[in-house]
């Protein structure tokens, strides 16, 4: 039963009544500012956690793969969909594996059974994974200070950048095509009130179209984005640049003590005062630019996770036979109808 005073409330009520939770949760807890230690007065609450696939979807013909509550901010993913995850060491669902203890509200024998076994999902993609998102992080400050204060030409190698990084990603979800099948490079604008401006050579044949034009479309919505200026506001802005740079240095801290020590440390007890200090603003100008300051902080954390990668002890991927037995033994229960 989950005894949780917050949980108890009206607002999550639908723990309770939905029929893919209930019973079959065995893990929640906070997530967001209050997990990583960076919390102040107007942080919201935002809750993670795991549910048991039901024994239709591992056996029948029903699927399930999250409940998510946007009035409360909640996410609880099933089981299933939490493995596949965690084997990607993605940040945002191996961090709810190393909460302090107060902060996990409802904890499920086989809940702690997941934690236990955090050590099988750690291996060397956790490089890939935490270095993807931090890069997203980073990005999304360069963009900002692109748009607000960059000239054309350093605009335009922003947008360059973004869709480039973007374009490491469609390998995985579409159907991958041969280097420089698709070559994007920036030179001398033909566009008078240009610069300088992106190119692109393509050359595809017998190649998917939905899948063809799934790739443009995102190209496109980045290049779109950068043309929606408007009308800033800039405290809000600031605040959410400063949230975006205690991230980047926050991604950097896990991932080097997944990589040096295999633990997974989401509260930042001993960086706690620094990363509120970027929050809070402390680390940038008042034009809204980063100091310098800020910047050789990057690049020493930028270091320390190329340091942790070249020397880490993870393997290069997680043990297959080991998260499987460790599966089955648990969907097993599920079939079983011993939950």
């Amino acid at each position: 039963m989950i005894d949780s005073e917050l949980l108890k409330s009206e607002a999550y009520r639908f723990i309770q009544s939905d029929e893919h939770l209930g019973r079959y949760v065995i893990l929640l807890g906070l997530a967001g500012s209050y997990s990583y230690g960076t919390n102040n007065e107007k942080s919201d609450i935002d809750v993670r956690g795991v549910t048991l696939n039901r024994k239709s979807d591992l056996i029948g013909l029903t699927r399930f793969e999250q409940y998510v509550d946007t009035q409360t901010d909640t996410t609880i993913y099933s089981f299933m969909k939490m493995i596949t995850l965690l084997l990607n060491c993605n940040p945002n669902t191996i961090e709810l594996l190393g909460l302090n203890q107060e902060h996990y509200l409802y904890l499920h024998p086989l809940g702690q059974e997941l934690i236990d076994n955090a050590h099988l999902f750690l291996s060397k993609r956790a490089i890939h994974s935490f270095g993807g998102y931090a890069d997203a992080q980073l990005r999304r400050l360069q963009n900002a200070m692109a748009r607000d204060s960059y000239p054309q030409s350093e605009k335009e190698q922003h947008i360059f950048n973004s869709v480039k990084n973007a374009m490491y990603d469609f390998s995985r979800r579409y159907e991958p095509f041969e280097n420089g099948a698709i070559h994007l490079y920036t030179d001398k604008a033909l566009n008078p009130d240009f610069e300088t401006e992106i190119f692109v050579d393509a050359k595809l044949t017998h190649y998917p179209l939905r899948d063809y034009k799934n790739i443009w479309n995102e190209m496109h919505n980045i290049v779109k984005d950068y043309d929606k200026l408007g009308k800033r506001n800039r405290k809000k802005d600031d605040n959410h640049l400063n949230k975006h740079a205690m991230h980047l240095i926050r991604l950097f801290m896990m991932a080097i003590d997944i990589l040096e020590q295999g633990e997974i440390r989401t509260y930042r007890k001993e960086e706690r005062q620094l990363l509120t200090a970027i929050r809070n603003g402390s680390y940038q100008n008042t034009d809204g630019t980063f100091r310098k300051e800020f910047y050789e902080l990057l690049n020493d954390y930028e270091r320390k996770l190329d340091n942790a990668a070249a020397h880490t002890a993870l393997p290069d991927e997680p043990d297959m036979a080991q998260v499987q037995a460790y599966v089955m033994a648990v969907n097993e229960r599920v079939v079983r109808d011993e939950i």
